[in-house]
């Protein structure tokens, strides 16, 4: 039959426990009108299950909610009074506990209130999708599927799109760019085989590491160190992860895999390990009770030491062997050492991927379209910085597969089940193509990429390893920064090459450089790195090097510098947009304040973090702050205006995400959000050209800032007094934040003072001067540069 265009306005999450009531918060925090529901309380207000669960995201950390204030924007509702609800939802997303049997008479219980052309979704997180649909009438079977978003559902990339035997196309279309574009989502296709593919490989990968820490005798502590960063794994390692996703959990998943695998010839492994069978049954369930693999005693981490059955200090460490075969560069060299040691990590090490790799391959044709589908899985659902084939892949696919061969002819795999004769193919090297395409093996063929017009909203689409990708026509090119252009296009780019994109002489001279070109070649410019961050801000070695060569003339010049380039990226002649992810720290955040939009991926980070090291905001930050209250203030109360940004300033406030952001008045309202990373330099790259077509003339200077003056500087600082004598600020901690207020105040002129930009400007920079030449100072920023971590003194 003919589906209309999917469209996605308001949706219902069946279930408000962990993730259904994530999920709720994430689909508010872009901005979808969300209803979320659960059984009725048994006293009080029937709702009551529900609200409690919108009260307890308030209280999580990291937060599901970008916003906090989002939470009242989710809807109660009741199985027992609400369904009629369900009847204004194009989506309905069932998230209630893994029982088959409840999800059916769930089922059944809200067809009656289903939209005619509204689709419903299991979150299901293995469960057969076509067990499911068995009990819908045939229409509402094409307008089912399993949706799999992994926890938490807002940080998490990964969402598995799991089609039922007769799921129309058209659904999984809408519903694949609703969850791309609209949630930020990356989307993989899954059969619907037990646990799909992020858990069956993740799952599978844990056990592994479990059979083989006990085979070789290794210490949970070494084998996360084996485990982590330093085989591009996320810092939780192996035992961490399970502790954080609960011990409980982890054993229900393996339940899953043991009683709906039969035939897996690596079956007699999907058993729970005894050592977590153990913790679980003693109530150790990890994080959530304190105590798992790891317990926390004060400030220190023990380790489960399985032969005393008690938490010991943590001994192990990466083998100088190992840690020396770990840091070779070549893939090829790194695997072929770990297998020829006799170090047990190392032999660890190989074992552990030998048989990931060997349950990938024997399983691709089964659970997934494409190698690709698997490794973005393990990428984006796990956390890894490659997927299994493409390590296998970059490791030497044909030497690596005859490793393997010869291992299980050996007996020394966990499965004698033999390789697939596509993987053994000698003159296969590799399953992804340098054109992206990735391999089938149930169709045995390379297949492209999807070609969903959603995707051609990704200029830079995340790609496997070893595709070739368009770097676009090099405008002019510094050791600092790189101009470009994507095609013949009429937007010119600007990259940053610096170590954390940090802002030196060479990155701003490079802004100003190209906003000449852009002036006089371009409809417009945008500011964008190929990797987060945005920005950390100012080159602090660079001023520091000024500073202790007494060189303070030099150093007021740049600050100068600096800020006439965040003047004239205000002013440029052509819009200036900034495409922020990551931080968008001191510098870095001046500079997208100036620009004529910003667009901002939901998990951009930003803050004036300057009084951290001893500093003030001198790249016209302030500025803008004062510019910006004195605009909103009613009545000329600028004061009240102005709160909220001191607040920000001193405190050195970092967002936790882009509509945070625009509440401390670090983006603007009107400045875009944009969910899907990959689709910030489109978006901003339209935004420009849409500000250059509709008629763009840069802000006129502003001389009639109204500024809180002396009156207001004077109670910012009565505020720090008490603070200083109740001791929770040091005396260099009072003299940053007493100059932060002069200047967000105008300094010591009357209430109400209008004056200019440069004026502004110009107290910034008196003040970042006579800050930096203090001893305090200087010795924060130092122990920046040395520890990362901010000094209090």
């Amino acid at each position: 039959m003919s589906f209309p265009p999917l469209r996605i306005r308001k949706v219902a999450v069946l279930g408000a426990g962990v993730m259904g009531a994530q999920i709720a918060a994430h689909l508010v925090n872009a901005g979808v009108d969300t209803v979320l529901f659960d059984l009725p309380a048994k006293d009080g207000d029937a709702n009551g299950i529900v609200l409690k669960a919108i009260e307890n995201l308030k209280k999580l950390s990291p937060s599901p909610l970008a916003d906090k204030s989002r939470a009242g924007a989710i809807v109660p509702a009741n199985y027992g009074s609400d369904l009629e609800l369900l009847r204004g939802c194009d989506l309905i997303i069932e998230a209630i506990a893994e029982k088959l049997d409840w999800k059916r008479d769930l089922y059944a219980k809200i067809v009656p209130y289903v939209a005619e052309n509204a689709v419903l979704a299991s979150n299901t997180s293995g469960l057969s999708i076509n067990s499911l649909a068995d009990i819908l009438s045939a229409h509402l079977h094409e307008r089912f599927c399993g949706v799999h978003f992994f926890n938490p559902p807002r940080y998490m990339h990964l969402a598995e799109l799991i089609p039922c035997a007769k799921t129309a196309p058209e659904v999984l279309s809408g519903l694949e760019t609703f969850l791309t574009t609209t949630l930020g989502k990356g989307v993989v296709y899954a059969k619907d085989t037990p646990n799909f593919i992020g858990n069956r490989i993740g799952v599978f990968s844990i056990l592994s590491t479990v059979h083989h820490t006990d085979q070789f005798k290794l210490g949970y502590d070494v084998v996360d160190a084996l485990t982590g960063p330093a085989i591009g794994h996320p810092k939780s390692a192996t035992y961490r992860t399970a502790d954080v996703v609960g011990l409980d959990t982890m054993g229900h998943v393996i339940g899953t895999m043991d009683g709906t695998l039969p035939n897996d010839p690596w079956r007699d492994y999907f058993k729970t390990p005894p050592v977590l069978a153990a913790l679980v049954a003693k109530g150790a369930l990890g994080q959530k009770s304190g105590a798992g693999f790891f317990r926390k005693v004060g400030k220190d981490i023990l380790v489960l030491d399985p032969a005393k059955a008690d938490y010991v200090a943590q001994t192990g460490k990466v083998s100088d062997e190992v840690a020396a075969i770990l840091k070779l560069k070549n893939p090829a060299e790194k695997f072929a050492k770990l297998r020829a040691s006799s170090d047990s990590q190392a032999q660890f090490l190989w074992a552990a991927h030998r048989d990931l790799f060997h349950y990938s391959a024997y399983h691709l044709a089964e659970i997934a379209d494409t190698a690709r589908d698997i490794d973005f899985a393990m990428r984006w659902g796990y956390g890894w910085q490659l997927g299994p084939f493409e390590t296998w892949q970059a490791a030497g696919w044909a030497q690596v597969a005859q490793w393997i061969a010869e291992d299980i002819a050996a007996g020394r795999t966990m499965s004698s089940a033999p390789l697939p004769a596509w993987a053994l193919d000698p003159e296969r090297t590799g399953v992804h193509q340098p054109d992206g395409s990735s391999y089938s093996a149930a169709q045995d063929k390379y297949l492209p990429r999807s070609t969903e017009p959603v995707y051609a909203r990704q200029l830079f689409p995340q790609t496997t390893i070893g595709t070739k990708v368009d770097r676009g026509t090099t405008v002019f090119e510094t050791d600092d920064a790189r101009l470009w252009t994507l095609g013949d296009d009429d937007i010119a780019i600007l990259s940053f090459k610096t170590k954390m994109h940090t802002l030196g002489a060479g990155v701003v001279d490079a802004v100003n450089r190209a906003i000449d070109e852009a002036e006089k070649n371009f409809k417009g410019l945008v500011i964008w790195q190929d990797s987060e961050p945005f920005s950390a801000g100012a080159d602090l070695a660079g001023a520091v090097a000024l500073l202790q060569s007494g060189k303070i003339d030099e150093f007021e010049a740049f600050v100068n510098h600096f800020q006439q380039t965040s003047m004239r990226i205000k002013h440029s002649l052509v819009p200036v947009v900034a495409a922020i992810r990551g931080l968008a720290l001191g510098g870095g955040c001046e500079f997208q304040m100036h620009c004529a939009r910003t667009v901002a991926a939901l998990e951009s980070y930003i803050g004036l973090v300057e009084a951290g090291v001893g500093l003030l905001p001198a790249g016209g930050g302030l500025k803008e702050l004062a510019l910006r209250a004195s605009a909103r203030a009613i009545e000329g109360d600028v004061f009240t205006q102005l709160k909220n940004a001191f607040q920000t300033v001193a405190m050195a406030k970092v967002s936790t995400s882009a509509l945070e952001a625009k509440e401390l008045g670090l983006l603007r309202q009107s400045d875009v959000v944009v969910f899907h990373t990959d689709e910030l330099l489109y978006v901003a790259k339209n935004e420009a050209r849409a500000m250059y077509e509709s008629g763009w003339r840069p802000p006129l200077y502003d001389r009639q800032i109204t500024v809180a003056g002396d009156v207001g500087s004077a109670t910012f600082k009565a505020s720090l007094v008490n603070m200083l004598e109740g001791r929770f600020i040091s005396e260099h901690d009072f003299d940053v934040a007493s100059r932060i207020a002069d200047t967000l105040c105008g300094g010591q002129i009357e209430r109400g003072s209008q004056v200019d930009e440069q004026w502004l400007l110009d107290l910034e920079r008196k003040h970042f001067v006579a800050l930096a030449q203090t001893p305090k100072t200087q010795e924060r920023i130092v122990h920046m540069l040395k520890t990362g971590k901010p000094l209090r003194n």
